[in-house]
C-alpha cells in the first residue's frame, strides 16, 4: 500500500477575517497579516520540501501558497474541487447577522450545521464529497510523495470529518477552526484510508 502525505494548509487571513465574515465562494483578499502569514508557509516550505503544491482557484489560497511555490520552483496547481464552500445568504455576513434576522434558522443551524445549512448555501455533503475525492485524486497523482494543499477552513473541516469517520454534523465542534497558514497533515493510503498525524502547527511563531 502506498502512503502520500499532504500537508493542509487554510488559507492566511482576509480582509473579512477580523469582522467574521463568512467569505465562502467570495474572491476575498489577504490583509498584511494574512500576507505575513503566507511568507512563514515560504520559509517553512523551504524548510521542509515537498513535491507538489495544489491549491483551491480562489485567489486568497493563490496567494498564500505563492510563496512557497517561488522558495521551491514549483508552480502551482489548481484544483477546483478544493473551493470553499457557497454559503448561500451569508456570503459576506456574520452568523449573528443572520441571526438577528432569522433566530429559528441560526439556532439550528448550530445544532446541525449539515441538515440546516444556510439558505441557498452548498449542501455541505455535496461539498465534503467533491473536497474528499479532490483530496484523494491529488495524492493518487503523487504516490509516496508530499504535497502542501492550500484551501479553506469549512470545506478542510468537512472533508477531514469525511475522511476519519466522524459524523460531518460534529464538524464546528470537533474542529472549531484551522489555523490561518498551519500545517495539518495527513497521510493519505493508496486503499483511501486516511490518518491525522497533525492539526493546526504554526509554521512559526504565529503572527498576531
Amino acid at each position: 500500500m502506498t502512503t502520500t502525505t499532504l500537508l493542509l494548509a487554510r488559507h492566511g487571513q482576509t480582509v473579512w477575517h477580523a469582522e467574521n465574515r463568512y467569505a465562502g465562494v467570495s474572491d476575498i483578499d489577504l490583509t498584511d497579516t494574512g500576507r505575513a502569514q503566507a511568507e512563514a508557509l515560504g520559509r517553512w516550505a523551504a524548510a521542509h520540501p515537498v513535491d507538489a503544491i495544489w491549491t483551491s482557484p480562489l485567489s486568497r489560497a493563490g496567494a498564500t501558497a505563492e510563496p512557497a511555490c517561488r522558495a521551491l520552483g514549483l508552480t502551482p496547481r489548481r484544483e477546483p474541487g478544493l473551493v470553499e464552500c457557497d454559503f448561500g445568504v451569508v456570503e459576506g455576513r456574520t452568523l449573528a447577522e443572520f441571526e438577528a434576522e432569522d433566530p429559528e434558522w441560526a439556532a439550528a443551524f448550530r445544532d446541525d450545521p449539515v441538515a440546516h445549512s444556510f439558505p441557498g448555501a452548498e449542501d455541505p455533503l455535496a461539498a465534503a464529497a467533491r473536497g474528499t475525492r479532490a483530496l484523494r485524486d491529488i495524492a493518487a497523482e503523487h504516490p509516496g510523495g508530499r504535497v502542501l494543499v492550500v484551501a479553506h477552513n469549512t470545506l478542510l473541516r468537512l472533508v477531514l470529518c469525511t475522511l476519519l469517520s466522524i459524523p460531518p454534523r460534529e464538524y464546528r465542534r470537533v474542529l472549531p477552526r484551522l489555523r490561518n497558514a498551519a500545517i495539518s497533515e495527513l497521510r493519505m493510503n493508496s486503499d483511501g484510508s486516511a490518518a491525522l498525524l497533525s492539526l493546526n502547527v504554526p509554521c512559526e511563531a504565529e503572527v498576531p
